[in-house]
């Protein structure tokens, strides 16, 4: 278990080894907490009061946003998300999500994260350039930073994922391969695994911007508020993404679809061809010599190369009538 205290006052911010010599400090206490069992936050818990059901959300990868009021405390679960290369596909990335926990008090924060997030460090300079106001407007101002960083991050994988839409559109209108499918259905299943985290966090932000959790007070709402706009945004790009995709895939499709009718279109007229073809050499293969109804080009010296000449013919007339009506 990682174990990081930290205390803001007007004077500046103070790290604290210990969790009781910062809960005791004069200030606002952000305890942040690196855990991958319930046993490692037992001491925390027992500190700050925790709810034991809350704890085991966080710790629960497959559990969805969300903000529940205690007693002592407010709950908060958001999900921070990232990108890596798939290894199904060439092409494409895998969204992976981890669950973060904040648990808002009188005067305290506390984070609980997977060990290796850590949420400190990427917050801690901008907090520290606001240590004063964060002393005169509470711990949940603080949540409400910690909160801002995740949902920026958000952004950041959008974009991610937004340029790799518009590679593969560049594709689907220069090569459409037959790969290329699979990478949009890729694309599409991220974006759904996506609306899935943004969407209850939208949600949980939105109990909390409306002043329904006895933790935030009414002077940083507004806070909260600005947070669930820019969820809302994440929403909306989230669908419109989704429509680009399925915009790419109905491309593909009549594209393989198109190619698959010019291939018809030429089959066909080559077995257009051949039928009158295929009729003349039926009629000269039944060979009636002898008979008083046996055909005079039988004993023709000139007889065989008038017929492939007249074949040839036939087959040139077509051809030109396909061409005049457009079919070639």
């Amino acid at each position: 278990m990682t174990l990081q205290a930290v205390v803001y006052t007007r004077d500046g911010v103070e790290a604290y080894d210990d969790v009781g010599a910062a809960v005791d400090a004069p200030g606002e206490t952000w305890v942040h907490a690196g855990v991958d069992s319930a046993a490692d936050l037992e001491p925390v818990r027992e500190r700050f009061g925790l709810h034991p059901l809350a704890v085991e959300d966080v710790l629960d990868e497959h559990t969805r946003p969300k903000t529940e009021a205690f007693d002592e405390h407010t709950f908060v679960l958001v999900k921070t998300t990232r990108l890596s290369q798939r290894d199904d596909v060439a092409f494409g990335k895998e969204i992976h999500t981890q669950s973060v926990g904040l648990f808002v008090g009188d005067g305290w924060l506390v984070t609980v994260a997977p060990p290796g997030l850590d949420l400190v460090a990427p917050t801690a300079p901008a907090i520290a350039r606001n240590s004063a106001r964060i002393a005169d407007r509470g711990a949940d101002f603080l949540a409400y930073r910690v909160l801002d960083a995740v949902v920026d991050d958000y952004f950041d994988v959008l974009d991610e994922i937004e340029t790799d839409i518009e590679a593969v559109e560049e594709r689907v209108l220069n090569h459409p391969e037959p790969e290329i499918l699979e990478e949009l259905n890729a694309v599409r299943r991220d974006l759904l695994a996506f609306r899935k985290v943004a969407w209850p966090t939208r949600e949980a932000v939105g109990t909390l911007a409306r002043g329904d959790s006895p933790h935030v007070a009414e002077q940083n709402e507004k806070y909260y508020r600005d947070v669930y706009d820019h969820l809302v945004q994440v929403v909306d790009l989230i669908e419109t993404y989704r429509d680009l995709t399925s915009g790419s895939r109905d491309i593909y499709l009549n594209a393989v679809s198109q190619s698959t009718n010019e291939v018809m279109k030429t089959l066909t007229v080559v077995a257009t061809i051949f039928i009158p073809l295929t009729f003349v050499v039926g009629v000269y293969g039944m060979n009636f010599a002898g008979t008083p109804l046996s055909m005079p080009e039988l004993g023709w010296t000139y007889g065989y190369p008038a017929t492939m000449l007249g074949m040839a013919l036939v087959a040139a007339l077509m051809l030109a009538h396909f061409r005049r009506q457009g079919w070639l």
